[in-house]
């Protein structure tokens, strides 16, 4: 070929490449608009609602933690327990979170979209005068490896502003020196106290038994507690319920029931991927997440009751029951 027509051929071949892109502009298919390669995965036949792994399962100490049901008993690993927790979800069977900072993070087989309503819910066993707030966290998986080691972003619920309403707050826990003795715990405040043992749960520890650590620190975001002794003599403690925006909480709004629950059965709250803020507190925008965090909102105790917990039945897609 000679210099003019290579020159000409080379000219096509970027004029082709432009008309390819919009307005001309050619971008590179694994950035648009500054964000990451779509790593999306849209639900097939075979999809299923209801979260189909659990990554973590971290619990906070608490009475239900090292029983046979509830908060998985025995000298086992953190892959077993998550195993555990899923195992019982699966059955629609609660798992507890312990006091302040206890977690759980699930997965799905598909993304889950945000709709603007509505998207997915998690079941609890909320009942009038029985709260036990869970903070909900959410995830996208930005780089596509299938694990929630991105960007976690909270759901704004109606505590955010609120007086004594805390985020980056931690609780560093304590192992007990010997048997049926309460678990101490310290602050980021600087504050002491402990997780004390009530007389309907008598095994030996409510130290998590497969955290080999002799103290952990769970972090996230605290609520004001509600709770009081209605009786004044410490026979009847009640949980009021928060506005909206929490896990196991009996709200008017996100639970989508008008009864009490009074069997304190499971019933679920709704969540909407469009209430995620940052770290920051600024709306995020999420057109979909792939990863679910229930992280215990309360650290106080209801005298003989114990320690407040979130408990969790299931987290599912609610778009593909209701």
């Amino acid at each position: 070929m000679n210099g003019k027509f290579i020159l000409l051929y080379v000219l096509m071949v970027a004029m082709m490449a432009s008309s390819c892109n919009k307005d001309g502009v050619i971008t590179d298919d694994s950035e648009q608009d500054g964000t990451t390669e779509s790593h999306y995965r849209p639900k097939s036949k075979s999809s299923k609602a209801e979260c189909n792994r659990v990554f973590e399962y971290t619990p906070a100490p608490g009475q239900f933690i090292n029983e046979d049901k509830s908060g998985f008993a025995g000298e086992k690993t953190a892959s077993e327990a998550a195993a555990y927790a899923l195992k019982r979800m699966s059955a629609e069977k609660y798992v507890s979170l312990g006091g302040f900072g206890g977690y759980i993070v699930v997965g799905f087989d598909h993304s889950i979209d945000n709709y603007g309503g509505y998207d997915f819910a998690i079941k609890g066993n909320s009942f009038d005068g029985s709260s036990e707030p869970g903070v909900v966290w959410v995830m996208q998986d930005e780089n596509g490896n299938g694990k929630p080691d991105d960007t976690w972003y909270e759901l704004k619920g109606c505590e955010v502003g609120a007086e004594g309403y805390i985020r980056n707050y931690s609780v560093t826990y304590f192992r007990p020196e010997e048997t049926g003795a309460s678990v101490k715990w310290e602050d980021s405040l600087g504050e002491k106290g402990e997780i004390s043992r009530v007389p309907s749960h008598k095994q030996d520890y409510y130290y998590p038994a497969w955290i080999k650590e002799d103290s952990y620190t769970l972090s996230g975001t605290r609520l004001k507690a509600r709770n009081y002794d209605k009786s004044g003599n410490g026979t009847m403690w009640v949980n009021p319920p928060y506005e909206w925006g929490y896990a196991d909480n009996a709200s008017d709004i996100d639970r989508l029931i008008e009864d009490d629950n009074t069997a304190a059965a499971a019933v679920p709250n709704h969540f909407r991927i469009s209430d995620a803020i940052d770290s920051k507190g600024k709306a995020i925008k999420l057109e979909w997440i792939d990863f679910v965090k229930v992280q215990t909102a309360l650290n106080t105790q209801s005298g003989w009751l114990g320690e407040n917990s979130t408990e969790v039945f299931s987290i599912y897609d609610c778009n593909m029951i209701e």
